[in-house]
């Protein structure tokens, strides 16, 4: 088990990571923005794929049979949200760097298997985040579950485009370590419901 500042730092580090990146996001692929978008998704590369860290570790805190759902949730996530970057942010932009024609056979299958990491990491953080309210009781865990909630939600249409996509991690990274923290308080400190 973690201990409580590592799993906060685990949990809030890798979403306040995307998103200084993701302040670099321009807004259209464009011929003059395609070599720093390719740049910038590489460097995105394996920092997506940290986001699955959130629901899984809260949920491992919490239950760690439940755990074991979150966690192919968050692997799911990992596998098909990074081939969207990779398809839409590496290859796109190499195809737009080199003026070739691929980006209307690339950016729609890129778009399909991203919304099924997207999809798995909603999934993922609302069963994470079900799981610390369990512990954590309503009151004190809501603030934390509606961030991560609403945060994947907004991640899902934004990416990580400014500014929507920014804010999104940043709720990811507050929501996160919001959760970390109350699941591994002492249980005197906790809210149980009622």
């Amino acid at each position: 088990m973690l201990s409580r500042t590592r799993l906060t730092l685990a949990v809030s580090l890798p979403p306040l990571l995307i998103a200084m990146v993701a302040l670099t996001h321009p807004a259209q692929l464009t011929t003059e923005s395609a070599h720093h978008w390719q740049v910038m998704h590489t460097v995105l590369l394996p920092l997506f794929p940290l986001l699955g860290l959130g629901p899984w570790l809260v949920a491992r805190a919490v239950t760690p049979p439940g755990a074991v759902v979150v966690g192919v949730l968050a692997y799911v996530y990992a596998c098909f949200y990074t081939s969207l970057d990779v398809l839409a942010g590496i290859a796109g932009g190499a195809i737009k760097d080199a003026s070739a024609g691929g980006l209307g056979i690339v950016l729609p299958v890129a778009g399909d298997l991203g919304d099924v990491g997207s999809y798995a990491y909603i999934a993922a953080a609302a069963l994470g985040t079900g799981a610390a309210l369990r512990v954590t009781g309503w009151l004190r865990g809501m603030p934390g579950a509606a961030l991560t909630v609403i945060g994947s939600l907004i991640f899902w249409q934004e990416h990580v485009y400014r500014p929507w996509g920014v804010i999104s991690m940043v709720m990811l990274a507050i929501g996160w370590g919001w959760l970390a923290l109350l699941v591994t308080a002492p249980a005197d400190e906790r809210d149980y419901p009622g």
